[in-house]
């Protein structure tokens, strides 16, 4: 039974609660669901309701697609200002004897590693630190875009510009500009956590707040550019400010229609100050992604990272209301596997990959940053082959 079928016998079910047949056929209709209906939607909705709903949603928008791309990832430190109770990757600056610092050099000879691969994107984000300023990644990006012009440098979170062009002295909108002046191409999403104050303030009070993110994202969406959007749920937050999230995410997309993809984090503890905090359900991540594909109803993507999430989960999520697992990826990204996610060592080549979305009955499309076709692997047999080069997931995408 497809997922239109599936909508029709929940629509003539005589049994269903009015407020549930209110939102299946706003849903069947194409319409928006209100704030309210939301949170009836966490509260009061089972996996099954909402799954029919979501995969409806993401069956009319993109078939059986489903997303990964080729890329790298640079994370420049773990050294950070900031100290975020949620955050097992970044040490603080006085912790200095535990991270790491690159220089320039040091990542750009991390992205002449990938000259002789298919990669499409280079993805940077990191801690925070003074001598990472705006003049170190007009440079950085500037020299990328040199070496390798074919390169899609997307980078930095509003966590990161609003910092650097404080000290720099300059607004977001003339940062963002030279950002762009200077070969950034995207921003990933990250720093985005839980916008209400009630809840960012216990968990990530020093950096910027959500009207700073929203703003920042903005600029960027008015200089004709695109960027990801996400957020870190299954903490200390209520179901009412996960949609307080998603509305506020909504109503600056509908604004200026920006953002290409939302990726629901999930809340890990271990070795983070919040480690007395229990972990999210399967069964929650999975209304979660479903939810958030119904609210966002601007919104063209919906993102799992399998890394984050486990492989198995994330062929679940395919049915949910998700259509990318972003992509092939070795064990150098740890902001995962330090956090506790299932993956230790995480590693998928392409025909993994391929294999892992080719089993619960969608098809494999490696994309661009920008959801550029670069091959459909619906039809592609792989021949015996010598175990394949890696490529780093991006963090915080």
């Amino acid at each position: 039974m497809n997922s239109e079928h599936q909508l029709e016998t929940i629509l003539q079910d005589k049994n269903l609660l009015e407020n549930h047949r209110i939102i299946a056929q706003k849903v069947k209709d194409n319409q928006r669901i209100s704030f309210d209906e939301g949170v009836y939607l966490f509260e009061k909705c089972d996996l099954p309701f909402v799954g029919v709903l979501a995969n409806y949603i993401r069956e009319k928008r993109h078939g059986n697609n489903t997303y990964f791309n080729r890329n790298f990832h640079i994370e420049p430190t773990n050294l950070c200002v900031y100290d975020c109770k949620f955050c097992s990757y970044s040490v603080l600056i006085k912790e200095r004897s535990e991270g790491w610092e690159y220089t320039m050099e040091d990542m750009l000879n991390i992205v002449k590693k990938y000259d002789n691969e298919p990669v499409t994107e280079a993805h940077i984000v990191g801690g925070v630190l003074p001598q990472y300023d705006m003049a170190f990644y007009q440079k950085l990006f500037s020299e990328i875009k040199k070496h390798r012009p074919d390169l899609h440098v997307k980078a930095l979170t509003p966590v990161e510009y609003h910092y650097i062009f404080k000290k720099a002295k300059v607004d977001y909108a003339t940062g963002m500009k030279l950002m762009k002046e200077s070969g950034l191409e995207s921003m990933p999403g990250g720093g985005a956590e839980i916008f209400h104050p009630e809840i960012r303030e216990q968990i990530a009070k020093d950096k910027c707040n959500a009207d700073q993110w929203l703003q920042i994202h903005e600029e960027w969406h008015k200089l004709g550019m695109r960027s990801n959007a996400t957020m870190l749920y299954g903490h200390i937050e209520q179901f009412w400010h996960r949609v307080d999230h998603l509305e506020r995410l909504r109503d600056l997309q509908d604004k200026t229609g920006g953002f290409q993809t939302f990726i629901p984090l999930k809340f890990r503890n271990q070795d983070n100050q919040m480690s007395n905090v229990p972990e999210s359900t399967v069964v929650e991540d999975l209304r979660n992604y479903a939810i958030s594909r119904i609210y966002l109803d601007n919104f063209d993507h919906i993102k799992a990272y399998w890394a984050m999430i486990s492989r198995s989960t994330a062929q679940l999520s395919l049915n949910f209301g998700v259509d990318d697992i972003d992509g092939t990826l070795d064990d150098t990204t740890k902001i995962y596997s330090m956090a506790g996610a299932e993956e230790k060592h995480p590693a998928m080549s392409t025909k993994d990959l391929v294999k892992l979305i080719k089993e619960v009955g969608k098809k494999p499309i490696e994309r661009d940053t920008l959801y550029n076709v670069v091959t459909d692997y619906e039809n592609v047999v792989f021949e015996d082959e010598v175990k394949p080069k890696y490529y780093a997931l991006p963090v915080l995408n």
